[in-house]
């Protein structure tokens, strides 16, 4: 059987790692808010994560400073999580459950074993609340300075 590649590999061989670490900082900062799992990232603060993409190549590197995820491109890395990119969706995605991903080693965990098994447990623990995401999101857009623009024009 034919198996056709991923789409998602060649932007990830082109693109610069760089590129990459910013969006996905980006994207995950702003998919933080208002979800549980983002008061739990202070027990990581000042840790430097990276996900290594092994059939890619690609290596992302982020810190976590003050609840948010920053790139950090330069730094050594504590813990660095491991495998190829059809995992990473499935992990991202939660079409596979955490643990099987890495007692079947198709992600690991390697560095910081502390860190690492928090880290894991977290991915673990995730649960997106939509409703509470979009009541934050408002909340903050009605609290910046674009939403007391508006409200003085209405």
């Amino acid at each position: 059987m034919l198996t056709l590649p991923n789409p998602l590999l060649l932007p990830l061989r082109v693109i610069p790692d760089p590129v990459h670490t910013a969006v996905l900082t980006t994207v995950m900062n702003r998919l933080l808010v208002g979800q549980p799992i983002a008061a739990r990232l202070p027990e990581l603060d000042g840790k430097v994560i990276a996900i290594h993409i092994t059939d890619a190549p690609c290596h992302l590197t982020f810190r976590i400073t003050q609840g948010r995820v920053a790139a950090a491109p330069s730094a050594a890395a504590e813990v660095c999580i491991r495998g190829q990119l059809n995992d990473f969706w499935l992990l991202a995605t939660r079409r596979e459950d955490p643990d099987t991903l890495f007692f079947e080693r198709r992600l690991c965990i390697e560095g910081d074993t502390e860190s690492g098994l928090y880290l894991k447990n977290l991915l673990d623990s995730m649960e997106f609340d939509f409703k509470t995401h979009v009541e934050a999101t408002f909340s903050e857009l009605r609290n910046s300075t674009l939403g007391r623009l508006i409200r003085q024009q209405v």
